[in-house]
């Protein structure tokens, strides 16, 4: 048996008859059929789908003007005017700062789905990893990538401030999940972060305490930038502002670096009583850290998370934070990409969600000395 490469594009077992009807598509412009497609039987066994799959395809590419289908003939191929104007591509790249598989559940869950919906809607996408490094490597990364895949359209995730300038200065059609950096000018769907610190630092002040930290790895993140600025501005607002000692403690990611600067703010003269959390896998990064040193949560330091995680409600103490429904950042993700796609541009605007407060039993009011 040869084990030659086949010269088609076998289509991804997601929406087999968008992505078979993709592939035939690509094959019928390469040139490697002239002037018929080969059978059903003969194309099933090429894509190695099913016949009824097979079938819906053609279907969907005779509608678009690719084929002919008469009752009892070959199918035939269309020719295509040389002075029409080129198909558009029909797909489109998702460009992100880590593997999706290591992103928040929630943008995973959107981009799973994003991506089923666009199957279906005779899309298929691209994934492209752009870690942070130097700007004129990343900027050489996302200019390769959309000009291999003539994209469609783009959707940005966590990437850095450099990446979406340059989506923003070149006009390609992006659309960022998550915040967008100051100064940049695209559309973006995300949790509103900002008004979330703000709100947790609220309910914190409002317990009574009076030395509070936010606890956030030192990404430059926009939607971590967003959290900053919220929490600091709960802060501002407090009307005995004066008299509240507030933090920040950065750190990069690891349980080591984010013990050590713990540690710097605990032996400190006044140790926070409350801690803001931004990442949920650092939460509980945070509760062993108490736990080894003797501080319990919620008696000696109350505790909120931003975010959620399906471990939250296995936890005793229950943890503060900040539940929404994965599915409604999902649908909205996938109207606003369609509707980029069809349209072509979208109102560089921010669309929010505000997730609701979950109180839990990780906030009490401090300890005070007798």
């Amino acid at each position: 048996m040869s084990s030659s490469r086949s010269p088609f594009d076998l289509p991804h077992r997601l929406s087999l008859s968008s992505q078979t009807a993709a592939a035939i598509r690509k094959a019928i412009e390469q040139g490697l059929w002239e002037e018929y497609v080969p059978s059903e039987r003969r194309l099933c066994d090429v894509f190695k789908v099913s016949r009824p799959t097979v079938r819906t395809a053609l279907h969907a590419l005779a509608q678009e003007g690719w084929l002919e289908i008469r009752q009892g003939c070959r199918i035939r191929i269309l020719p295509r005017r040389k002075s029409a104007a080129p198909p558009r591509s029909r797909v489109i790249g998702l460009i992100s700062a880590e593997p999706v598989s290591q992103l928040a559940h929630s943008s995973f869950h959107g981009i799973t789905t994003l991506r089923a919906t666009l199957a279906d809607h005779g899309f298929v996408t691209e994934m492209l990893v752009c870690q942070a490094n130097r700007p004129s490597t990343q900027r050489r990364k996302i200019e390769a990538f959309v000009q291999e895949h003539q994209l469609h359209g783009c959707v940005l995730m966590s990437v850095s401030r450099e990446v979406q300038l340059w989506f923003m200065e070149h006009k390609v059609p992006a659309l960022v999940l998550g915040s967008c950096h100051p100064s940049v000018l695209l559309p973006s769907i995300d949790v509103d972060h900002r008004s979330v610190c703000r709100h947790a630092v609220g309910v914190l002040l409002g317990k009574g305490h009076r030395s509070v930290a936010l606890v956030l790895p030192d990404t430059q993140m926009a939607g971590d930038l967003a959290s900053e600025t919220g929490f600091l501005e709960g802060v501002g607002r407090h009307p005995q502002k004066e008299a509240i000692a507030a933090a920040v403690i950065r750190h990069d990611g690891t349980a080591a670096h984010l013990a050590s600067r713990l540690d710097l703010h605990f032996r400190s003269p006044h140790p926070p009583t409350a801690l803001l959390v931004v990442k949920p896998w650092h939460v509980f990064a945070v509760i062993l850290y108490l736990l080894k040193r003797g501080l319990t949560m919620p008696d000696t330091v109350s505790l909120i998370a931003r975010d959620q995680d399906l471990l939250f409600s296995t936890v005793q103490p229950s943890i503060s934070h900040y539940p929404f429904d994965d599915h409604v950042l999902a649908r909205r993700l996938s109207r606003l990409v369609l509707k980029l796609v069809n349209e072509g541009s979208l109102p560089a605007e921010p669309h929010l969600i505000f997730p609701r407060h979950f109180p839990g039993e990780s906030v009490k009011p401090p300890h005070l000395p007798e």
